[in-house]
């Protein structure tokens, strides 16, 4: 039975990887920067999960402590690219306005 759990964790990681690589080409290709902020929240998702999966694959516990970390990071760094991208568009409005006065 043990050896079935495994095949399908190893499956399950093998799907988890290439969803991972579809984000992220559309972190690259995204047509809009919304797209792009999403593609990177998922991407960071689907990272935690098979830090999860490995560590019950592996049995070792440390790498939950592992994936909390890494989750606390994906946030903050995707609430730094959401006021970094809200004040490029800010700016950018503002810049506008002036033009048209």
């Amino acid at each position: 039975m043990d050896n079935a759990y495994s095949l399908l964790m190893q499956g399950a990681m093998i799907v988890l990887g290439v969803f991972l690589f579809i984000c992220l080409y559309r972190a690259v290709k995204g047509p809009a920067t919304a797209d792009r902020i999403i593609a990177v929240n998922v991407i960071g998702t689907v990272t935690i999960m098979l830090i999860i999966l490995l560590a019950l694959l592996m049995g070792e516990g440390y790498l939950m402590d592992i994936a909390l970390i890494y989750a606390m990071l994906s946030f903050l760094a995707v609430v730094l690219l959401c006021k970094i991208f809200i004040g490029i568009h800010r700016a950018q409005q503002e810049k506008e306005g002036k033009k048209d006065a």
